[in-house]
């Protein structure tokens, strides 16, 4: 999927969502912390948001970064095939995430693998959501750095961390290799 179809996919699952909350741009500016004509920039699919905006973005409308690529009111499928899975290259730090799962609400679990360049780090300020978001990152190859809060834990390949995301979190990788890691998403209580 190319990166202008991503966008695209993300401008109108922002509509789709802030419409199904009944939120006005103002109330989802207030929410998330993202100006109102960036909302409506990203709405319109006039520019390339990073992810640290689209995090804000998906806290304030109470889901998770990986619902965002998922393609609006879409009906459920068992199966994801690699070829139908949006790829996103965050703009800042130059990381790609892929949505694995299949889109819809088959299950609460999301699977989202990521390509960290060496050198490569993204801070969010992830605060509390209405449902706890848990998350696993399991690191498939390479080395990186993630920090919950206060907490900091350098991971390694095969390497698994479990946590809620309800404080800032940061991922580095301050090697020279690139690194690939899965984070495993369920929102709710487990």
């Amino acid at each position: 999927m190319e990166e202008s179809d991503v966008n695209k996919r993300i401008a109108a699952r922002v509509r789709q969502l802030r419409a199904e909350r009944e939120l006005s741009l103002e109330a989802l500016a207030e929410r998330s912390g993202v100006s109102r004509s960036m909302i409506s920039l990203i709405e319109r699919g006039e520019t390339s948001p990073t992810a640290v905006l689209l995090e804000r973005l998906a806290t304030g409308l109470s889901v998770t970064l990986a619902n965002l690529f998922e393609p609006p009111a879409t009906a459920a499928t068992p199966v994801s095939r690699r070829s139908d899975q949006p790829v996103w290259r965050d703009p800042a730090s130059g990381y790609v995430r892929r949505n694995v799962s299949p889109p819809g609400t088959l299950t609460p679990i999301q699977i989202v693998e990521v390509e960290f360049p060496a050198g490569a780090s993204v801070a969010y300020d992830s605060g509390p959501r209405q449902k706890p978001a848990h998350q696993q990152v399991w690191v498939l190859d390479g080395t990186i750095e993630v920090t919950i809060g206060t907490q900091h834990y350098r991971l390694e390949t095969g390497d698994c961390l479990a946590f809620v995301l309800d404080q800032p979190t940061a991922y580095r990788n301050r090697t020279r290799k690139p690194a690939r890691y899965a984070i495993a998403i369920v929102m709710g209580t487990p």
